[in-house]
């Protein structure tokens, strides 16, 4: 298991806050759930803007990264697309990229964490023995994981537990658009850029900040 995965995201998500700030985020949320090309489009450029300012994100992606969407909970159906793949489609397109790697996908399904309750969700290793790495062809240096929304990190870090594998000597970093702020009672901002760590430790993952 990789012990350490750094990360960074643009926006946060208050699943329960009070507050205006609070109830945008659940809206900023369900749009991206949507996988609407043209928002994908939209905050692209937003997080393009954040990359090149003087936000902690300065920096974080670059076009010389390759972009691995995180796979749905379950096998792709033949022709769709899912939100992580649109994402980071619209990353590229925004420049923050050099291409997408479609080669990280799930053999098998997992409950989805948002329906489960705490206790019965994915495990880091039930995501990690639910990927596999198609490594047909050469494989990248330097990755970048694309997710849509990160909460404790579990996926993304048994992701790069699997890309791993395949690419041993790769530099692995990920994004996601936004960031889950379950306990917090509400959040004052909706863009809040961070560049963080998520961490194994005792048995699971731990998102810093």
């Amino acid at each position: 298991m990789i012990h350490s995965l750094p990360f960074a995201s643009c926006y946060v998500y208050s699943p329960r806050g009070a507050g205006t700030a609070s109830r945008l985020s659940r809206q900023l949320r369900a749009l991206l759930k949507s996988g609407d090309a043209d928002f994908m489009r939209m905050y692209a450029v937003r997080v393009r803007q954040q990359v090149a300012d003087t936000s902690p994100l300065l920096g974080y992606l670059s076009g010389s990264q390759v972009l691995v969407p995180i796979p749905g909970n379950a096998p792709r159906v033949p022709g769709s697309l899912q939100v992580s793949e649109r994402l980071a489609e619209a990353l590229i397109h925004a420049g923050l990229g050099q291409r997408v790697w479609s080669g990280l996908r799930r053999v098998r399904s997992v409950g989805r964490s948002a329906a489960a309750a705490p206790g019965l969700r994915p495990t880091v290793g039930n995501h990690f023995d639910s990927f596999a790495v198609d490594a047909a062809g050469p494989l990248p240096l330097r990755i970048v994981l694309i997710d849509d929304v990160i909460t404790k990190g579990r996926t993304l870090l048994a992701a790069a537990a699997r890309v791993r594998e395949a690419c041993p000597s790769a530099e692995i970093r990920a994004f996601a658009l936004m960031r889950t702020m379950a306990f917090l009672p509400r959040v004052e901002r909706l863009l809040d850029p961070c560049v963080g760590e998520i961490r194994w430790r005792a048995g699971d993952a731990r998102r810093l900040p």
